[in-house]
């Protein structure tokens, strides 16, 4: 299997390795699972805005940062996946550690890199799109709209990122808010929303673009310091088949 990309961009290297993803557990529980097409998508919260996913093409490491440590217990990376710069999704020290496999990232991060880390990386822009794993994958924007919060995310810099896996489309909003970008998306399956002031939206503003964009699953994530219940009521009162998970982003307590 390899990453390659339609709009042109370098290549990066080959991924390797498939697993079959076992059977069902109930929702609520960790490690959380979806089925698709061919297997199941296995989710694995870290930590905050970290996150692993298993696929039936390969396991995914979501904007990981907290040491090798903090995934000592979970299987190893067949592709690494970076939204931005923040400390909180791009921690040099964590990559470092971990098995050296590609890479997709925005450009600012992908400046950011060493050398022999950036042979194997892929920057992908606002609305490039390729294959990664054998899976489609598209980067959407993600940025500030409110004027006292530009400065933390400006439009074009940062990336979300759209991966239909087993022809189910999941997404990974990344530092956002509820951009028109955000609430034009189609046919989500599962949708992975931050909600924190003053760096993304509001929990009013998520439950917003979820009745805009209607994903039939969302979590809640990146959300220290918010009313993730507060979001699931507003979200169970404007869009009642869209299912809210509470997964646990903050185990030892500091969400």
């Amino acid at each position: 299997m390899r990453l390659t990309r339609r709009t042109g961009l370098k290549l990066a290297a080959a991924l390797a390795g498939s697993a079959l993803i076992p059977a069902l557990a109930h929702a609520q529980d960790a490690p959380y699972r979806h089925q698709v097409d061919g297997g199941e998508v296995v989710i694995h919260p870290v930590s905050h805005a970290s996150m692993v996913w298993e696929t039936p093409g390969g396991v995914i490491y979501i904007d990981p940062v907290g040491g090798a440590e903090a995934y000592a217990d979970l299987p190893d990376p067949d592709l690494i996946l970076i939204t931005h710069e923040h400390g909180d999704h791009y921690d040099q020290s964590t990559l470092d550690a971990l098995p050296e496999v590609p890479i997709i990232a925005n450009q600012a991060v992908a400046d950011m890199l060493p050398e022999a880390m950036a042979s194997r990386t892929t920057a992908m822009a606002n609305g490039d799109e390729g294959q990664a794993l054998d899976m489609p994958i598209m980067a959407i924007p993600a940025y500030n709209t409110t004027e006292d919060r530009l400065q933390y995310h400006p439009e074009g810099r940062d990336n979300g990122y759209v991966l239909t896996i087993g022809g189910k489309r999941f997404l990974i909003a990344g530092d956002t808010e509820d951009t028109p970008e955000l609430r034009d998306l189609q046919d989500i399956f599962v949708a992975f929303l931050p909600m924190n002031l003053p760096y993304t939206m509001t929990v009013e503003q998520a439950a917003e673009a979820v009745a805009a964009f209607q994903p039939q699953v969302v979590y809640p994530y990146h959300h220290r310091g918010s009313d993730v219940q507060e979001f699931q009521r507003l979200v169970g009162n404007s869009s009642p088949d869209t299912k809210v998970v509470i997964a646990e982003w903050y185990p030892d307590g500091e969400a």
